[in-house]
């Protein structure tokens, strides 16, 4: 049988647009004699549809729409379509994560979604019922065993998650099945790939059937999806894959599985620029802006998150504003008009010495007997922030952060200050992946990015000669000691017996504690690592230090 796989970019709440894109990819592919056409998960209402499933009338929305669905279909092919569904068992949540079967203009039957995660940016338990396996679906000859998602995320030999103690592929081989297929909505974070590749090839090879892998693509608040959608023949063996970070339809057959086969994404450093200009593209576009702006400093952070800006929604819809002060060196000015004009963006400078000057006369009463101190720093960063918002409200244009993780994660920022925008694009990008992307990203588009940018010590420049180092430790070691803790979890004591200064390290941690309040009130970020400072990072603020 030909299975047409669906690799789509939904919009979270949209149903209707979401159905019409539906419709569009079935008609598109309907006359290469297909047999079934499958969706990623919860396609319907965009994934992660989050706190929409409380709302009652949401779901009925969605169900009348999967009804309509089915009669627009009518006289095509099967479709397998990821839908939340109304527990009417009288018992439980009150939903279930399902994929309904739309077949001869009516919903036939549904497969429901067995394991719920709640971890990481996941808390599916939060609305859905957990359900048995469902029987295999027969269908040209072959009887298939439907999995959404988490659901073969679990087996004891080939998973590398060990959560829950059923199984639910265990369970569906043991009914007799001739192939699988999982349905998924699974974001991106680097590496992913390649444990999920090798995941699933273990699978297909562990029972001996194809398994074809559904994944949706672009995306939604601070999560990317990569697509990627693939197909593994029963000997363990990649068969099939769909473009990365874009639509695609992938027609493949089964059980011979033979298909398309994009290529693997080789470099990190591409793969994270692909999924940074995915999802500020999409983040801009869903909210509804067509243009963005964003502080130019002349530094490296702003000249990447420029750089993805206008790979994102093309050079003429991004405003880089310059915002020097009585301490912007002639050469930050410099590069940060170079980096304009060799993105081709458009360019506005606003000067603040004389705001400054305003906010010191203001300020002189109330601060007479006070030595200077970071304040004043902090309130050059507050007044940049103001006047961005500023352009952003007059303009009608997203306001995008420029910060890195590293940064974030120390509290090296200013709330209200550079924390001002909609989005933070390379909030998830530590300082050391900034200079290597910019570095790769020279040598592919032929420098865009000033060599000067790269090579100079980063300062904030809130004061004559300042320089990141003179507060924080290199960022070679700073980023090790981040990853150790932030990613592995690791302690200040283990991390200290790996080599590191013990004073270094506890300074660190301390500062990661304190900035917490912070980053409670940050833009959202764009998640490319397995631990993000976004809806899976749920530290107190309030807490014993």
């Amino acid at each position: 049988m030909k299975i047409a796989i669906l690799q789509l970019n939904f919009t979270v709440g949209d149903i209707t647009g979401n159905a019409e894109k539906i419709i569009s990819a079935v008609k598109d592919a309907a006359s290469s004699g297909v047999d079934l056409f499958i969706t990623s998960e919860l396609a319907l209402t965009g994934y992660p549809p989050r706190d929409l499933l409380l709302n009652k009338s949401f779901i009925e929305k969605t169900w009348q729409a999967a009804s309509v669905l089915a009669k627009s279909l009518s006289g095509y092919p099967p479709l397998l379509l990821g839908v939340p569904e109304a527990n009417t068992s009288g018992g439980g949540k009150p939903l279930y994560n399902s994929a309904a079967l739309l077949k001869d203009g009516a919903v036939s039957r549904v497969f429901r979604k067995t394991l719920l995660p709640t971890y990481d940016v996941f808390d599916e338990y939060r609305y859905f019922e957990p359900a048995e396996p469902s029987a295999a679906l027969e269908l040209s000859g072959l009887k298939i065993g439907v999995t959404i998602c988490e659901d073969i995320w679990n087996d004891r030999d080939c998973s590398p998650l060990h959560l829950y103690k059923l199984d639910p592929l265990e369970k569906l081989f043991s009914s007799g099945i001739d192939c699988i297929v999982n349905i998924s909505a699974s974001p991106f974070f680097l590496g992913k790939q390649k444990i999920r590749e090798e995941m699933l090839g273990k699978i297909a090879a562990k029972y001996k059937i194809p398994l074809v892998y559904v994944n949706q693509c672009g995306g939604n608040d601070d999560l990317v999806f990569d697509g990627r959608s693939c197909v593994f023949s029963a000997d363990g063996k990649l068969a099939s894959r769909a473009k990365p970070f874009s639509e695609d339809t992938l027609i493949v057959d089964v059980p011979g599985s033979s298909g398309r086969r994009e290529p693997y994404i080789e470099l990190p450093e591409e793969e994270i620029w692909e999924a940074l200009v995915s999802g500020t593209r999409d983040y801009a576009a869903k909210c509804g802006f067509k243009k963005v702006l964003l502080g130019l400093s002349g530094g490296i952070d702003s000249a990447l998150t420029a750089a993805i800006a206008a790979e994102a929604l093309g050079k003429e819809n991004v405003f880089g504003v310059l915002l020097p002060s009585p301490y912007s060196s002639k050469g930050s000015i410099d590069d940060a008009l170079a980096l304009a004009r060799g993105l081709g963006i458009k360019e506005l400078k606003v000067p603040i010495k004389g705001v400054m000057s305003a906010f010191a006369k203001a300020l002189r009463p109330a601060f007479r007997g006070c030595r200077k101190d970071t304040t004043e720093e902090n309130i050059q960063s507050r007044i940049r922030g103001n006047i961005l918002m500023a352009l952003s409200n007059k303009y009608g244009a997203l306001l995008l952060t420029t910060g890195n993780k590293s940064e974030l994660a120390v509290g090296y920022c200013t709330i209200y200050g550079d924390m001002s925008g909609g989005l933070a694009v390379i909030a998830d990008v530590s300082k050391t992946m900034v200079y290597r992307i910019a570095n790769w990203l020279n040598q592919k588009k032929g420098g865009i990015i000033p060599q000067n940018s790269i090579d100079k010590p980063p300062s904030a420049e809130l004061r004559p000669n300042q320089t990141d180092q003179d507060s924080l430790p290199p960022y070679e070691i700073l980023d090790k000691i981040l990853y150790n803790y932030i990613e592995l979890h690791k302690s200040a004591e283990e991390i200290t017996e790996m080599g590191f200064d013990k004073e270094t390290v506890v300074k660190v941690l301390s500062l990661v504690k304190k900035a917490e309040f912070k980053r409670k009130q940050a833009a959202p970020g764009i998640k490319i690592t397995d631990c993000a400072f976004g809806t899976g990072w749920r530290m107190p603020i309030a807490a014993k230090k």
